[in-house]
């Protein structure tokens, strides 16, 4: 019953705040709406069904992240969660750790173990990250090349660069020298047990520091023996990030604007911003910036607010939705009366099933041997 309180108040406290990002950011859909009649129809269809493509495409890659650590999940499975992680990280922005933790609980519940959870979430977060960084290089050698590449966004493209490089260094110390994760780790748990004794009445946090980061070596040792399916992951979250640089030059010449140069980058300047910026996924700052850019080329202020307001409709407003209907698909959310009718149904993880087989006949054993 506890659990239960706890589980409906953090999804009342997630309504809550999704509420207000609607009713803070309500004129931005209003102007959106009355934005898109002015733009060419054609166009917008083709970058809404475009930006849907890469939800599916990275619905993919979380399936090849996870059977890269030996867990099969399918794409429809993996399909809510895509939405979940984007709702999640825009309602408590925290460079993208809130979606990661969904992604590591949902499958926890599932029945796969935390390390390779984390694994596959974290090598997922990598290949985002790895698959923009692809098209951002792209996109500041024809910045550079037209003049309008500034110093500051050369800045925020290293700290791109410097995030895929520590995701990735995070993985390897993971498999070389578990001992210092511990190390890091060890007073996070501490710290845990202590609050849950007072808030607990004494009771202690299972321990969970060794277990995860052994698994989570198992994890990164698998991906290291399994290069190929972890190409493929980058390979979808590029095609991911192609899909919304499409999304982006459609909405640009749905308003008359078809110069190439311009159009990837703008694309790569939203995105970039959308990943820096403090507030949630770059609302209102990533607009400025493309304002911004579309300018050094000559748009004028009203062609270039109208290609920001349409591309970030695209990419905020449409996701946020449907990831605050999907969300409840989830296993985090999804009521434990749902989840075990699943169950009785057989509606369960095929690796899941194995493990619980397993525990059920390690629990009959004893009474086996008993009746012999």
């Amino acid at each position: 019953m506890q659990y239960i309180s706890i589980r409906k108040l953090i999804i009342g406290v997630i309504i809550v705040v999704a509420l207000a990002v609607v009713l803070l950011r309500g004129d931005q859909f209003i102007e959106l709406v009355e934005t898109l009649r002015t733009g060419a129809v054609l166009p917008l269809v083709f970058a809404v069904l475009s930006q849907l493509c890469k939800y599916f495409a990275q619905a993919f890659a979380y399936a090849a992240a996870f059977k890269t650590v030996g867990e099969h999940i399918r794409a429809r499975d993996t399909l809510p969660l895509v939405f979940g992680t984007f709702f999640m990280n825009t309602i408590a922005p925290s460079l993208n750790t809130a979606g990661t933790m969904l992604v590591i609980d949902d499958m926890r519940k599932r029945g796969i173990p935390a390390g390779r959870a984390t694994s596959a979430a974290l090598l997922m977060q990598m290949s985002i990250e790895s698959g923009f960084m692809f098209i951002m290089i792209f996109g500041f050698v024809i910045l550079q090349f037209s003049g309008n590449l500034t110093p500051l966004w050369f800045l925020f493209g290293l700290f791109v660069v410097f995030l895929v490089g520590a995701m990735a260094g995070i993985m390897v110390i993971g498999r070389k020298s578990p001992g210092l994760i511990i190390g890091f780790l060890r007073p996070i748990e501490n710290l845990v047990n202590r609050l849950s004794k007072r808030f607990r009445k004494g009771k202690e946090v299972n321990p969970w520091v060794d277990t995860v980061v052994e698994s989570f070596g198992e994890a990164a040792g698998m991906i290291g023996h399994n290069p190929k399916k972890a190409a493929l992951v980058f390979v979808f979250s590029v095609l991911a990030s192609t899909c919304e640089l499409v999304c982006f030059c459609l909405a640009g010449v749905a308003f008359g604007l078809s110069v190439p140069s311009a159009l990837i980058g703008g694309y790569v300047v939203a995105t970039l911003f959308a990943m820096i910026s403090i507030t949630p996924q770059g609302v209102g700052v990533v607009e400025a910036a493309v304002v911004v850019l579309l300018a050094a080329y000559g748009v004028s202020a009203g062609v270039a607010t109208a290609i920001a307001l349409s591309y970030r409709g695209l990419v905020f407003w449409m996701p946020f939705t449907i990831g605050a209907v999907l969300i409840h698909r989830t296993k985090s959310f999804s009521s434990d009366k749902t989840q075990k009718t699943k169950r009785l149904k057989g509606e369960t993880h095929p690796d899941t099933a194995k493990r619980l087989e397993a525990a059920k006949t390690s629990t009959l054993l004893p009474e086996a041997k008993e009746e012999e």
